[in-house]
């Protein structure tokens, strides 16, 4: 007799529940599925993971390249601002080349003779000590001339301007300089004007 009088009361439950639910929409009904394991919420789960460490490895490796890239842009300022010190007297250096070349040309014009005359002595040791000066004016700032006589050529720093028949000397050898090179640091100023030995016919 109890159990005819639970059936009456259960019905009555199932249709109250049902009426609560009317109108809530399925997507958010809870068809007791999630009761009966954790399973696909711990896929979820594993998948957000997943998601989230592959982003934050992708975000360091973007960190890492953004900081060597700042690196790099660092390193070439700094080199260029070496530079600008280091060769900024390059533009007023090979204007004193053609000094320098003058004034060598004048004392190799001045006859035997005359170097030896009194007179002339005094004008004489007055242009080579200018020089000298300004020799000592090229060193000081890290200009030097360019060895040739007696050297392979190098393209690098001598301009073949001749060839000339000889036995005395392997042929490419430099035996004659018709105008001095020079260097600022480690870059070319100016290539040596050279008279290099080709083998005599």
């Amino acid at each position: 007799m109890s159990d005819q009088k639970q059936k009456p009361h259960d019905h009555d439950a199932d249709k109250a529940a049902a009426d609560e639910l009317a109108g809530v929409p399925e997507s958010m009904k809870d068809d007791g599925s999630e009761h009966e394991g954790n399973a696909p919420k711990a896929e979820n789960a594993d998948n957000r993971i997943e998601a989230l460490e592959e982003a934050l490895a992708e975000a360091q490796q973007a960190v890492l390249y953004a900081q060597a890239e700042t690196q790099n842009v660092r390193r070439r300022l700094e080199k260029d601002a070496q530079d600008a010190r280091a060769y900024a007297a390059t533009g007023f250096a090979r204007d004193m080349l053609s000094v320098m070349d003058n004034m060598q040309r004048a004392l190799e014009a001045i006859p035997a003779e005359v170097k030896d005359e009194e007179k002339w002595k005094g004008l004489i040791n007055g242009i080579e000590a200018t020089g000298r000066e300004l020799l000592a004016a090229f060193e000081k700032n890290g200009i030097k001339r360019v060895a040739a006589v007696g050297l392979p050529l190098d393209p690098n720093q001598h301009q073949a301007m001749i060839e000339i028949p000889t036995d005395e000397h392997e042929p490419g050898t430099i035996v004659q300089e018709m105008q001095a090179g020079y260097v600022i640091k480690d870059r070319l100023l100016r290539p040596a004007f050279v008279g290099v030995a080709k083998k005599a016919e």
